[in-house]
């Protein structure tokens, strides 16, 4: 079995390979169900949001997005989900820093799936 691309328990196509983008301004562009977006580098300060507005041709208003946000070169500032938009050919995330003090260092790492729900 070729284990980039295949069909899970759920019966669900999964193309695992080419799934990753690196932000620009808050943008970028990924066509894939599942992927991972690192953030150009940020100054996000303590208590505030950043906004990654991704671009994907498979995204539709009414799907579910599971997603997670971690550090990528960032050491400062606690990211964490504040939430996730979809809309038919893109997805709006918003992701808050945490931490009561520090800001942001460096790039983030966004990692979701699109699930459909019709």
């Amino acid at each position: 079995m070729d284990k980039m691309n295949a069909i899970n328990e759920a019966g669900l196509y999964r193309l695992r390979s080419n799934n990753t983008a690196t932000a620009s301004s808050g943008a970028a562009t990924l066509n894939r169900p599942s992927g991972k977006v690192t953030s150009e580098s940020l100054t996000t300060a303590a208590a505030a949001e950043y906004t990654l507005t991704l671009t994907n041709s498979m995204a539709e208003a009414a799907d579910i997005v599971l997603w997670s946000v971690g550090n990528g070169t960032n050491s400062g500032g606690t990211p964490g989900c504040g939430g996730a938009t979809p809309a038919a050919g893109s997805v709006v995330f918003t992701v808050t820093n945490l931490h009561a003090s520090s800001a942001f260092n460096g790039t983030i790492v966004v990692s979701y799936e699109l699930v459909k729900t019709k």
